[in-house]
């Protein structure tokens, strides 16, 4: 018998990139004074400002994470761009200091979510994604890979940005290192025509 062959059918693609330059001074202002409005969340904190990427002065910034997510549009989903395009649309500012953790949770009302980080350290700092899906049978194995697992890790790093469905469970362990652990969160959804008028699943958003 030859050796079988496996395929991975249906899988959920996660996508990294980097911003491709360092921050501006003026960018880096605009981060330290929402820094300076905080919302307590299950774990950590955000930032008041859940709108962070329309402030003047970080267009460029949202000129390159919008970019991303259309490289995800253009790579992973195929989309044609005569028909939708996606826009940002909530983004704002989580901080996790040393012992702090950010909950479990997925991101309603969204087509991809993402995270680009501001201060991350490559070394502590991760992020798990989960697989939520009902297991019938649940079988433990001896060694764990993408096919078995439940959940899974990546480390980040500053100037990253990680771009994914927003159905996709995730969560940020107790923070280890000495960091302040700093990232812009965001949400988009589509403009257009989303599905077919012929198959009775077409949207319009203007």
């Amino acid at each position: 018998m030859t050796e079988p062959v496996i395929h991975g059918i249906f899988p959920t693609p996660i996508t990294f990139s980097e911003v491709g330059r360092e921050f501006t001074p003026e960018e880096l202002a605009i981060f330290e004074e929402a820094g300076k409005t905080m919302v307590t969340n299950s774990g950590n904190t955000t930032s008041a400002d859940n709108y962070l990427l329309e402030k003047p002065g970080l267009e460029n910034l949202k000129a390159i994470v919008l970019g991303t997510v259309q490289h995800y549009m253009d790579k992973v989903i195929v989309a044609d761009k005569e028909r939708v395009t996606p826009y940002i649309t909530q983004s704002w500012l989580n901080y996790t200091e040393a012992g702090q953790h950010h909950h479990k949770h997925a991101h309603p009302n969204s087509f991809l979510s993402g995270v680009l980080y501001i201060d991350a350290d490559p070394v502590n700092d991760k992020i798990y994604f989960y697989n939520d899906g009902y297991k019938q049978i649940k079988i433990t194995p001896k060694e764990w890979n993408l096919f078995n697992s439940e959940s899974w890790f990546f480390t980040v790093k500053t100037y990253q940005i990680v771009v994914f469905p927003s159905h996709l469970s995730h969560m940020v362990e107790a923070k280890a290192g000495n960091n302040r652990r700093c990232s812009l969160a965001f949400n988009t959804f589509l403009r257009g025509k989303i599905g077919l008028q012929s198959e009775l699943t077409e949207l319009l958003n203007p």
